[in-house]
């Protein structure tokens, strides 16, 4: 177990302070900030994977930005083989909701655990979620799924799943600051 403790020490002393310098290309490679955190993300986990056979002396920023280009690459090749998803702004995401309750058509599992949920700051936090947050947070937290299956059911990369899960949690944590307090939590600072 030292020897996995010892890789991981060295992975944080050595390779995470390059990756942070890598935000930049990461920015250019993906032309978005947010897809830029995902593709640093992701880039970080298959280092850390892989970092045992990282021969010590060698050029590390050069391995971390090949395996960001290859993740990139890989990514943007993933994206052009999917279905083009067509949207119609004929119907709203609300109209649609009524006619499936009034038509008798189930809801989506989230739909459906948030209609149970007893307090209405709770659902509403939930809702306020961006989907891809609220959805990461659905299937982790209420579904009790393992980032590496939500990972295949979402079809997104594991850094991917890990980063919306915490974005996701942390809006959560931010929007129900008061409700908690209110009903006498304690609600440390934000970090």
């Amino acid at each position: 177990m030292t020897d996995q403790r010892q890789l991981t020490e060295r992975f944080e002393r050595e390779a995470v302070p390059v990756l942070r310098q890598l935000r930049g290309h990461a920015v250019r490679l993906t032309r978005n900030p947010l897809n830029a955190e995902d593709l640093l993300q992701e880039t970080a986990v298959k280092a850390f994977a892989s970092f045992g056979g990282f021969t010590e002396g060698t050029n590390l920023a050069g391995w971390l930005y090949r395996i960001m280009v290859n993740t990139h690459i890989s990514e943007h090749r993933k994206g052009q083989r999917r279905p083009a998803l067509e949207f119609t702004d004929q119907f709203s995401e609300r109209q649609l909701l009524n006619h499936h309750q009034r038509t008798g058509v189930a809801q989506s599992p989230e739909e459906q655990v948030l209609a149970l949920i007893g307090d209405p700051a709770i659902a509403a936090a939930m809702r306020s979620l961006p989907e891809h947050y609220r959805t990461a947070v659905y299937h982790s937290d209420i579904e009790g799924l393992a980032v590496r299956e939500i990972a295949a059911r979402l079809e997104v990369p594991i850094g991917t799943v890990m980063s919306r899960i915490h974005r996701g949690r942390t809006r959560l944590r931010l929007a129900l600051r008061d409700r908690a307090a209110s009903i006498g939590y304690s609600v440390p600072d934000a970090a």
